[in-house]
């Protein structure tokens, strides 16, 4: 079994287990299902990002839509399976997005607008497979805070047209860049959070002033399970809720994991023990 070592507020503890209790635990070591953060930031498919740098866990980088624009004229072009261009990819994200969707929608933040996940290269179809000339197209995927839904627009490429809408409830892909920070955002401003400013300054000596910028963070979501946790997080699974995990820029990880985010109903909960 590893030997994990932990620092609360100054005190070294050895132990084999993370004991979550008062406020967070700083953890010298990555913490389990967070591998692939490191000091640089970037995105592994579980949420991993660098809140400074502004990539997201999954797909092209989260950028939370202001205005509904004309989409631009096709630029470069990837052929086949080639992963997308910038220039497709910034053209399907408009496409995908109508005036309608844009007006009745609502991001993580509460503003206008579906919050955007995702950006993917979408299979072809089955009658497709072997062609040498299918359509390329992209799937885009988009949260909507207004009621919990999970829309994927599927777009041709070559057309310009959205082929097919999906939408669906209960269903959580891993969280975009912009939902992290948000997360990082309220977990600081709630009283819940002073466990997390209190172990950054034990690491650094520092004040939490501008977590986005002392801060990497990883994130899971996380789902309701039948009397394992208060409450109020009964709804986690069709709300948007996550774990985070903090890791101090080139210093340690701080152990969040008792904190849930729910990110709908924008508050902070503390798992039962």
């Amino acid at each position: 079994m590893r030997r994990i070592v932990h620092r609360h507020l100054g005190k070294v503890v050895a132990g084999a287990g993370l004991a979550v209790a008062g406020t967070a635990v700083m953890v010298g070591i990555t913490l389990p299902g967070t591998a692939g953060a490191d000091d640089s930031g970037g995105g592994d498919g579980t949420g991993a990002v660098t809140a400074q740098a502004g990539q997201a866990g999954q797909g092209s980088g989260a950028v939370r839509p202001g205005v509904v624009e004309q989409a631009p004229a096709q630029g470069k072009k990837g052929t086949g399976s080639d992963p997308l261009t910038d220039d497709e990819t910034k053209r399907v994200e408009q496409l995908a997005l109508t005036k309608q969707m844009f007006s009745a929608g609502e991001n993580v933040e509460g503003h206008r607008g579906p919050e955007r996940i995702s950006v993917d290269l979408a299979e072809p179809n089955a009658d497709e497979l072997d062609a040498t000339n299918a359509p390329r197209r992209a799937d885009v995927t988009f949260y909507d805070y207004r009621d919990d839904s999970l829309v994927t627009r599927t777009v041709n490429l070559d057309t310009g047209k959205v082929e097919q809408t999906t939408t669906r409830q209960g269903v959580q892909p891993p969280l975009s860049h912009d939902e992290n920070v948000e997360a990082l955002r309220l977990l600081v401003a709630d009283p819940l959070g002073a466990g997390l400013k209190a172990d950054f300054k034990d690491a650094t000596g520092e004040d939490l002033t501008s977590p986005e910028q002392q801060l990497l963070l990883n994130s899971a979501v996380y789902r309701a399970t039948p009397g394992a946790q208060p409450a109020a997080l009964d709804t986690c699974g069709e709300h948007r809720c996550l774990r985070l995990f903090p890791k101090v820029k080139n210093g340690p990880w701080i152990d969040a994991r008792s904190l849930i985010v729910d990110l709908s109903a924008r508050k902070v909960v503390k798992l039962g023990r």
